[in-house]
């Protein structure tokens, strides 16, 4: 059978699931190997029984907390984690492990280097976004102001939609977030990048999501959609969440990877004494702090969300690719805070389709958070609208459609 790479940040579990749910699904087509540098999620893909190549250099605890700080949104550049320098031993030991194996084709979403090194090797690059971070997305004006640019002052001078596509545009036209894989392109001899977007569109790119989703009047032929990847992690519901009471609404309470810890915890001291009963997968977040956990909070580490998000009324959450998709999946109308621009944007879609509300990270406060929910538990409408997106959603087979597609294109 031919190989394909799964490169993958083993330090973020949304994007190492991802790849391990496709590759569940091509494992009788392909033969499998993960990459990856380090986190505390590789030990997943050894369970499953996939091959993983431990590349080197390894990320330090002290590059996995820097990382942390950019994945919370609390550094200038919330896109690159890596300087030139830093990924070049990296495209060079790639580029060694290509030779080798000779994959047919490599998939990553946020593994940087392997970005350059497969446009250098001439191997097929094929990335796993959603449809909130492809050029299509800026094309039609939907960014919105990050939240930390978010001023009352700006909001008097221009329009909403005058902001978004000024913010839209600039994306397009900046060079500067690509400077570190332009330094590498102009060392190996390839086409500069106009923009990061250019750096993170592979030859294709497989949209975890649906049509329906942000509705795009056309797409460009190397985008595909295969529809949600909830990451189904082989893990009972523990009993303490098992046995959480159904006397009072649910709240599903998870901030992914990037959670910020301060935030977190003020959430959780919001919702002391509030008629909700609240599961929080947080634990990793607030393991530091002296906290005091109200008796309606089941605090617990990281869960098999596809089986949890269900029990909940509402999900209460941080944006990110599998989050959202998961609450959507789930019917539980979502209150977001986004960490970052790409969580901004995933909520803002849901938002649209009028079974959200994100608040500003800049502003958020506990009791904002409780009347969203309180808002939204109301809210018949955006119930509605969510069941008939999970509905929507239901049909489509994410892993199925991807391994399909690489099927057709790289294993025959």
């Amino acid at each position: 059978m031919k190989k394909i790479v799964f490169a993958v940040a083993g330090y973020n579990l949304a994007e190492t699931g991802r790849h391990i749910e496709i590759a569940r699904a091509c494992r009788h087509l392909f033969d499998i190997v993960f990459l990856s540098y380090g986190g505390a999620y590789e030990s997943l893909i050894e369970q499953e029984g996939f091959a993983l190549k431990r590349m080197e250099p390894r990320m330090t605890e002290k590059k996995l907390q820097q990382v942390r700080k950019v994945l919370s949104g609390e550094t200038l550049n919330t896109v690159g984690y890596l300087t030139a320098k830093e990924m070049e031993p990296r495209v060079e030991n790639e580029l060694q492990f290509f030779k080798e194996i000779e994959p047919a084709c490599v998939l990553t979403g946020w593994c940087q280097s392997v970005m350059i090194s497969t446009r250098v090797a001439r191997v097929p690059f094929i990335n796993v976004l959603h449809s909130t971070s492809v050029t299509e997305y800026y094309q039609a004006g939907l960014q919105t102001l990050p939240d930390r640019r978010d001023y009352a002052f700006i909001r008097r001078l221009f329009s909403e939609e005058q902001i978004n596509r000024w913010i839209s545009n600039l994306v397009l036209k900046l060079k500067l977030p690509a400077k570190p894989f332009n330094i590498l392109t102009k060392k190996y001899g390839l086409k500069q990048f106009d923009n990061f977007i250019e750096v993170l569109e592979g030859d294709h790119t497989l949209l975890a999501d649906i049509p329906e989703w942000v509705g795009f009047s056309e797409i460009r032929p190397n985008l595909h959609y295969i529809g949600p990847l909830p990451f189904r992690l082989d893990r009972e519901i523990p009993p303490e969440v098992l046995a959480i009471p159904k006397d009072k609404p649910i709240v599903y309470f998870a901030m992914g990877s990037s959670g910020k810890p301060r935030l977190i915890a003020d959430i959780i001291e919001g919702f002391r004494d509030k008629p909700y009963r609240v599961i929080a997968p947080v634990k990793s977040h607030i393991q530091e702090m002296n906290l005091a956990i109200p008796s309606n909070v089941t605090v617990t580490g990281f869960l098999p969300a596809h089986k949890v998000n269900p029990m909940a009324d509402i999900s209460v959450i941080h944006g990110g690719q599998n989050t959202v998709m998961n609450a959507c999946l789930s019917g539980t109308p979502i209150v977001g805070v986004g960490m970052h621009a790409e969580q901004q944007a995933n909520l803002d879609a849901c938002v649209r389709k009028g079974f959200a509300i994100r608040l500003s990270k800049r502003t958020v406060t506990a009791s904002g958070v409780l009347d969203a929910i309180e808002e939204l538990l109301h809210n018949a409408k955006a119930k509605e609208q969510v069941k008939k997106f999970q509905h929507e959603l239901a049909k489509w087979d994410g892993p199925a459609n991807a391994a399909k597609f690489l099927h057709r294109t790289f294993g025959e």
